[in-house]
């Protein structure tokens, strides 16, 4: 099953649905910015680097929507901060 991520604007989070479950990058839309406030992947998803791939699509939608953002979760903040081509994004 090919891992894809979604935008579920009805409960606020990007998906990524990957054969044994769903991660999902939570969030809080504030305006033109949106604020992720966590991410989570199923145990029996960790280790495949699925939290970058979610998050990484993520952040490429709030790109194309011409939004900022705001991360709150600790592994955005990481990953932000592990890419900095991603810096343009932050919410000044």
């Amino acid at each position: 099953m090919a891992e894809t991520v979604t935008n579920n604007e009805a409960k606020s989070r990007y998906e990524l649905h990957a054969e044994g479950g769903v991660a999902v990058a939570a969030y809080e839309r504030r305006g033109d910015v949106v604020a992720f406030t966590h991410t989570m992947v199923p145990e029996q998803l960790r280790g495949r680097g699925l939290a970058g791939t979610l998050v990484k699509a993520a952040l490429a939608d709030v790109r194309d929507r011409g939004l900022k953002i705001l991360p709150e979760c600790a592994f955005v903040i990481d990953y932000v901060d592990r890419h900095p081509e991603t810096q343009d994004l932050l919410a000044r």
